[in-house]
C-alpha cells in the first residue's frame, strides 16, 4: 500500500454521516463493520483485516496526519519507517510516533500519539507523499534503538537495500551500502537509550537480504554460531539462468534458503504460473544446484524462525549442524 491508497481507504466521519446518517454510522461501528483509526477517521473492517501490519500502521499514520493542525513535530521512529516502505517484522505499533521539541526530551505517550520531545534538525526531515517525517538515516537510527533486534535487522537491511540496490540493472552496490552505514554509525556516539543494540544492528546489517525472513534467518544463524555466511550465492542454471541461493553456510559446506509464502501463493510473484508449476520449478532448480555444488541444501519457512532452537532443529533434520 502507498500513501495515496491509504488516503483513499480512510473514511472521514463527515463523509460517512453525509452518506448514511449518524445513526447508521453508529450502528456499523457497533457491528464491527467500521474500525476507528482515531477521532473522525475510519476504515472498513474488511479492508483492515486483509492488510499487513505495516499497511495497517500506514493507515494510522496518514489518519493522524490528516487530523494534525500545523506544528513543527514530524512523523518518526516506526511510523516514519512505514512511510519509507520499510518492514516492521512482527512489530505491532499501538501509537503513531512523532518527534519535535516541547516535552523536555521525554516521550509523551498519551492517547493515540507518542510524542518524542527531541529536536529534529532540518537536514533530518523529508516529505513523503505530503507528510513530513524523519529521513531514512534518522529513521533507521531511531528504529534500531526502539524495536526488537530481529525487527531492527529486518528494517535496517531493507533501508540499506533501498540505498544500494538498483532495480533496473538488478545490481547491488556494496560501496554505497558502506557509505550509508558509515553515515549512520556517526550518530551512535551518544548514550541514548538502546545505543548498544543499535551499534550491533548497524554493524550486522546487509542490504543484500531481500525479505525480512532472510534478515531474521541471518540473526538466528549467527546466534547458532555460524560465522561464514554468504548472501545471494550465485549459480548458473542448465540453460544459462542467473540463480541465487539465499545463504551459503560456508562453515559447514551447506546452502540454505528461506521460503517466503509469497512465491507460492501470490499471483504476482508466480508470474502466471500455477502453484504446482512453481513448486516443480523450485525442485528442479534445487536439484541442479545441489548437484553442481555438492552441498547439502536446506529450506525453511517463517515457522522455523520462532527461535534459534527451531531453526537448529530444521537444519539438523537435513544433516546440517552449527560449527563447533
Amino acid at each position: 500500500m502507498d500513501i495515496e491508497q491509504a488516503r483513499a481507504d480512510i473514511l472521514s466521519r463527515d463523509r460517512l454521516v453525509w452518506d448514511m446518517g449518524e445513526r447508521e454510522l453508529r450502528r456499523r461501528v457497533e457491528r464491527g463493520e467500521l474500525r476507528r483509526l482515531g477521532p473522525g477517521r475510519f476504515v472498513t473492517t474488511k479492508r483492515w483485516e486483509g492488510l499487513y501490519a505495516e499497511d495497517r500502521h500506514l493507515l494510522e499514520v496518514v489518519a493522524c496526519d490528516q487530523r494534525r493542525q500545523g506544528g513543527e513535530a514530524v512523523v518518526s521512529h516506526v511510523s516514519a519507517a512505514v512511510l519509507h516502505g520499510l518492514p516492521l517484522y512482527r512489530t505491532r505499533p499501538t501509537r503513531v510516533h512523532i518527534s519535535g521539541g516541547g516535552t523536555d526530551g521525554r516521550t509523551n505517550s498519551g492517547g493515540l500519539v507518542a510524542h518524542h520531545g527531541v529536536a529534529v534538525p532540518d537536514e533530518d526531515v523529508v516529505t513523503i507523499g505530503g507528510i513530513r517525517c524523519t529521513g531514512l538515516t534518522r529513521t533507521a537510527y531511531d528504529v534500531a534503538r526502539q524495536v526488537s533486534r530481529n525487527a531492527a535487522v529486518a528494517c535496517l537491511d531493507a533501508a540499506m537495500r533501498s540505498v544500494a540496490w538498483d532495480e533496473r540493472s538488478r545490481t547491488y552496490d556494496p560501496e554505497r551500502a558502506e557509505q550509508w552505514r558509515d553515515a549512520v554509525m556517526t550518530r551512535l556516539t551518544t548514550g541514548a537509550r538502546g545505543i548498544r543494540q543499535a551499534r550491533w544492528v548497524f554493524a550486522f546489517a546487509d542490504g543484500r537480504a531481500q525479505l525480512p525472513g532472510e534478515s531474521v534467518s541471518r540473526v538466528l544463524l549467527d546466534e547458532l554460531g555460524f560465522r561464514h555466511i554468504r548472501l545471494q550465492v550465485p549459480f548458473v542454471g542448465p540453460a544459462g539462468q542467473d540463480w541465487a541461493v539465499d545463504f551459503g553456510l560456508d562453515d559447514v559446506a551447506a546452502l540454505g534458503e528461506f521460503d517466503g509464502e509469497g512465491k507460492y501463493v501470490e499471483a504476482e510473484l508466480r508470474a502466471g504460473r500455477t502453484i504446482e508449476q512453481v513448486v516443480r520449478r523450485e525442485k528442479e532448480r534445487e536439484d541442479w544446484i545441489r548437484g553442481i555444488s555438492q552441498r547439502r541444501f536446506v529450506r525453511w519457512t517463517s515457522a522455523q524462525l520462532a527461535s534459534a532452537a527451531a531453526l537448529r532443529d530444521r537444519l539438523a533434520r537435513h544433516g546440517v549442524h552449527p560449527p563447533r
